[in-house]
């Protein structure tokens, strides 16, 4: 039965299939097929819409039941995006002065458009975020501009920014006379050699800092801006935008790599500090003899050969000239003046090519073919007198020369208070011509006593009966200007003819680089007798010694008034003003004045009485230069020392006061002044009731008494460690000795030179300004920040920047052979524009080391990146003085490894 019943289903079926074929043809079945599909498709889009809206009534029915309640700062959020967004109101205002924020303004527009504008508008239309940008820019420039009001930029000009500068300069000269030492000429010659000596002297001097890293990688140069750059903006910036993540990750990437660093990249670029220096010299003509200078000085092959390739494109191009008979005898000398420059670059290429380069120096010693100057002349020579000086004291003969110049300023300083006692007589004024000899005869008495009594030390050997004669005259007669004139001429008969002296030094390396000096090895001469009668040499005396008595002085004295002083209180006043605190301040110095109570007793029974007021510095200065003078009062007079920390305090400036009052009797007492005659010129100056001028060398200044001396060299310290007191007060003295100290290195040489270039700068800084230059001075830094020149500094950036409001394309870098001859043009500018003056008082030689050894300096781009950032440091440190930046900078900066080797050295040291 089953299978009669599936036949009979299969035949049904088959049956139907083959009627639907007949009926409907053979496509028919795709047709069902399609409409199935249609069928079952529909019946899924019906469900699908059903289920949704179902879904929905019933998610709301149990949404109270079922979800947790929304968040309502969710819902706070959510209103905020749906409602329309408030405009951002910039307020124009930043440093509160309208000439200043204008072209700020502007600075900021171009810097938002070319920077930030360009592809932020491929991202979005909505400006709020330029517009927060904006404000966020705004608010740090405010913040910038009220601190820098605050600030007293007067110190960082005047002394911050030349201690870095003169600082960096020492490192440097530090750095060269190491590589100088090598025997190895390649080492001497590689410029890693000498980066690598600079950053070694620099973290011997700093300890605890060493730039290397940061000046001489990128990568560690860019931390160090980031690093930086977070820190100024947690400074500047409002709390809530710094700690938006986003936005201060944007402005520091933008500050650090869009602003400092191509800012620091050009300051530092040699070519563009060389144009620089040739734009800043502008008005100055070309020197022909320093350029001619330049080019037989020069080291470096490039620059000779750039300048040879201008020669030889100038000659084509005069030669190329169609001229007419009158300039032809023009064009004729130009050529020749190119194929001389020629040349001479031809001759030093292949001198250095070949490595037959001589020093002048030796080559002159050794051919002996030596100008031959005078004694006379050298004696009355600034320059040629230190040399001899130098070799003197070598030989052991310095009393000889010392005695001669000494006798010869008492002469000076005798005819000088003659004349004036004359004059006075002759116009009816009263003056005691008894004051005047007596002054001098203690001058003269002096001098023997110093230098050819039994107990002078050391004594000078001459005719003992020139010697007795002497005495007599001293003890019996009135003292003369001509007086020493006999002992005087022969002291200089023995130093002209003995061996030991002037014959010898005459073969000595001194003389040698004493022609060098004074520029006299060019044009040898061999016209010279032993006897010094030889070439004639115009040694006019440019700023001739003067080695005179200091206060055999304007003022009489009555020998026979009795002075009497004593510190009557610690005082408490700063020029005219007489406040009631016992401590003075100026300009933020602060020390104590003592009121010092003068009386003296004149023979006739009267009483002048006067009041003087003088600071621990002027007794300090006071008690060197006697010292000084009078060797014999070291031992008897002792002054307080000096105190560093808590000198201020009520308790030891009584106690400084009780023994300054102890030093004085001592100095006063009458046995003291008749043993030494001599020293009552010097107290009555020191006395009287104006201000003190102080007078001592600042050699002798340096280490105060009774401290010990430190085993740190003073090369390895920063300079600002080494000012003396009497030269900080006075701010153009200040900066032009300190940098003639390192670019000369004056403080190497003869400290007799140095004092007289201190006290020629004194003489011409006052002949010049006045009393008034301080104060000058001053004013200029106030100038330097008015609001007027602060807004010519703005304008100056924009337009450079953005000339005619379009940023400015990179400049192409320029080709090394411009840039050599831009070299040769900056050192000959620099070169050029030092005045004779200064080469006749420290000497040609010294003058042309020093200017190109300030030149050589900056012609490494790493040594100038850290020039940079020391002024960046000692910006910041002063803007921000409450921060403790010095710190964060000694963090920054000890990362690198020399620091931690130098450190490590240091420890070994101090097992041993």
């Amino acid at each position: 039965m089953f299978a009669e019943a599936s036949l009979s289903i299969w035949g049904w079926g088959g049956l139907g299939v083959v009627l639907f074929l007949i009926s409907f043809g053979p496509f028919a079945i795709f047709y069902l097929a399609f409409y199935i599909l249609c069928f079952i498709g529909g019946g899924f889009v019906v469900l699908l819409l059903f289920g949704k809206t179902n879904s929905e009534k019933h998610l709301e029915r149990c949404e109270h039941s079922y979800l947790p309640p929304t968040q309502t700062a969710i819902l706070k959020v959510s209103e905020e995006m749906k409602s329309e967004s408030k405009p951002i109101k910039i307020d124009r205002r930043l440093t509160g002065s309208n000439i200043i924020d204008e072209p700020l303004q502007q600075v900021i527009q171009f810097a938002l458009r070319d920077y930030i504008q360009y592809w932020y508008y491929t991202l979005s239309d909505d400006e709020t975020f330029l517009l927060e940008i904006r404000q966020t820019v705004q608010n740090a420039l405010v913040q910038f501009s009220t601190r820098s009001k605050e600030v007293d930029w007067q110190p960082y000009f005047t002394t911050r920014l030349v201690d870095d500068f003169a600082t960096h300069l020492r490192v440097f000269r530090k750095a060269q006379e190491r590589l100088n030492e090598r025997e190895d000429p390649k080492q001497r010659d590689a410029p890693d050699e000498l980066l690598d000596s600079f950053f070694e002297a620099e973290v011997e001097m700093e300890r605890k800092i060493c730039r290397d890293v940061v000046c001489m990688s990128r990568k560690d140069e860019e931390g160090y801006l980031r690093d930086l750059c977070e820190v100024l903006l947690y400074l500047l910036l409002p709390s809530g935008d710094f700690h938006n993540k986003n936005m201060r990750y944007f402005l520091r990437e933008v500050l650090a790599r869009g602003v400092l660093l191509p800012l620091i990249n050009q300051l530092s670029d040699p070519d563009y500090i060389n144009q620089f220096v040739i734009w800043m010299i502008r008005d100055s003509s070309c020197n022909y003899e320093a350029f001619m200078n330049i080019l037989k000085l020069t080291d470096k092959p490039p620059e000779l050969e750039a300048v040879k390739d201008k020669v030889l494109e100038e000659l084509q191009h005069l030669r190329s000239l169609d001229t007419g008979a009158d300039d032809i005898n023009i064009i004729k000398n130009q050529i020749n003046s190119l194929l001389f420059v020629k040349k001479v670059c031809e001759t030093r290429i292949q001198r250095l090519q070949s490595g037959k380069e001589v020093d002048a120096l030796k080559l002159a010693a050794n051919f002996g073919k030596l100008c031959v100057i005078p004694l006379e002349h050298i004696l009355v020579h600034n320059i040629a007198l230190q040399f001899f000086m130098d070799y003197m004291q070598h030989m052991g003969g310095q009393a000889v020369l010392f005695f001669w110049l000494t006798v010869e300023g008492y002469r000076v300083t005798a005819q000088q208070q003659l004349e004036v006692l004359q004059s006075s007589q002759r116009d009816g004024k009263k003056q005691s011509s008894q004051t005047t000899k007596g002054l001098l005869s203690a001058a003269a008495v002096g001098v023997y006593d110093q230098y050819l009594s039994e107990k002078a030390s050391p004594r000078v050997q001459v005719d003992e009966a020139a010697v007795t004669r002497l005495a007599q005259k001293l003890s019996k007669e009135d003292p003369t200007p001509e007086i020493f004139d006999e002992i005087q001429r022969k002291v200089y008969d023995m130093m002209l003819k003995d061996e030991r002296y002037y014959p010898s030094f005459r073969q000595h390396p001194l003389y040698v680089r004493m022609l060098a000096e004074l520029d006299m090895l060019k044009e040898p001469s061999y016209r010279g007798s032993d006897d010094g009668d030889g070439e004639s040499f115009n040694g006019s005396p440019t700023g001739s010694i003067n080695l005179s008595l200091d206060d055999l002085s304007s003022g009489s004295v009555d020998e026979s008034a009795q002075l009497h002083a004593f510190i009557s209180d610690t005082a408490d006043a700063f020029l005219n003003q007489l406040p009631m605190a016992g401590v003075c301040n100026d300009h933020g110095k602060t020390y104590a004045l003592y009121t010092i109570t003068v009386i003296r007793r004149n023979s006739d029974g009267s009483e002048d009485i006067w009041k003087t007021y003088r600071r621990y510095s002027d007794f300090h200065d006071f008690h060197m230069r006697i010292t000084e003078q009078f060797e014999s009062l070291g031992p008897i007079l002792r002054l307080p020392g000096k105190k560093t920390f808590n000198n201020m305090d009520r308790e030891f400036l009584e106690k400084r006061k009780k023994d300054l009052n102890s030093y004085l009797q001592l100095l006063l007492n009458p046995e003291m002044v008749k043993a030494c005659p001599m020293l009552i010129p010097y107290v009555y100056d020191f006395l009287e009731n104006k201000a003190y001028s102080k007078g001592k060398g600042d050699f002798a200044r340096k280490v105060p008494p009774l401290m010990q001396k430190s085993d740190i060299d003073p090369e390895h310290c920063r300079v600002s460690a080494q000012l003396d007191d009497n030269v900080d007060d006075n701010i153009p003295l200040r900066v032009m000795l300190l940098l003639m100290d390192e670019v000369f290195d004056l403080k190497e040489r003869n400290q007799w030179l140095r004092r007289n270039i201190k006290n020629l700068l004194q003489q011409l800084i006052k002949a010049t300004y006045g009393d008034t230059i301080n104060r000058k001075i001053v004013d200029h830094v106030d100038l330097m920040t008015s609001p007027e020149q602060v807004s010519d500094y703005v304008k100056r950036f924009r337009d450079s920047y953005w000339p005619n409001g379009i940023l400015a394309e990179t400049p192409p870098r320029r080709d090394k052979s411009l840039r050599m001859r831009t070299r040769v043009a900056a050192k000959t500018t620099l070169l050029g524009i030092m005045p004779d003056e200064l080469k006749h008082i420290i000497g040609a030689d010294t003058t042309r080391k020093g200017i190109l050894r300030v030149f050589e300096m900056f012609q490494h781009q790493s040594l100038n990146r850290r020039l940079v950032y020391v002024f960046l440091e000692g910006f910041l440190e002063t803007l921000f003085p409450q921060y403790r930046f010095s710190d964060l900078f000694v963090k920054l900066h000890s990362r690198s490894p020399r620091v931690l080797k130098y450190s490590q050295k240091l420890r070994s040291l101090h097992k041993r």
